[in-house]
């Protein structure tokens, strides 16, 4: 791939992309090949933008075998390296997947995103996605911001005597 495909694309169209895959994966009802082809050329641009690395060999072995999980959790790895999973549960017919940055907090202090889906790998996935459709939203802060306008508050004068 090329250097300049690699390049982060604008903010918008990664924005509906990645929502239209959301979408896509809470409709699928099982993973395939075709979808994490999806998942990988939509999402992951840094497994795109790898040589053909030992690493990137290995999740497409696990994905070519079907080992669905087993592929998802180092794209996972290699995508967010920052993000962990935080708790799996299996609820009601449905996974729970939670992912985190920060693990050692308590459950209440943790801004974790979540996902749920009936396949496991799905969940993750679903969780996956739903981290990167967040990162691509703009910061809201819980303070106003003020524009930087350098509208001047005054206007110089001369007051020298030259008389």
């Amino acid at each position: 791939m090329s250097e300049a495909s690699c390049h982060h694309q604008p903010l918008q169209a990664k924005r509906r992309r990645v929502g239209g895959l959301a979408d896509t994966l809470r409709k699928t009802d099982a993973v395939t090949s075709e979808l994490l082809s999806d998942v990988t050329g939509e999402a992951c641009s840094r497994f795109r933008c790898i040589p053909r690395s030992e690493y990137s060999r290995r999740i497409e072995r696990l994905i070519q075998s079907g080992a669905w999980t087993d592929a998802v959790l180092p794209l996972l790895e290699l995508e967010l390296p920052q993000w962990r999973i935080r708790r799996t549960t299996y609820d009601e017919a449905e996974w729970h997947c939670a992912l985190s940055r920060q693990r050692e907090l308590p459950d209440w202090l943790d801004q974790s995103i979540e996902a749920s889906h009936a396949d496991l790998s799905l969940a993750i996935l679903s969780a996956f996605v739903e981290v990167q459709r967040v990162s691509t939203l703009p910061a809201i802060t819980s303070v106003p911001s003020v524009p930087r306008a350098t509208i001047p508050l005054y206007a110089p004068m001369c007051c020298d005597n030259f008389a």
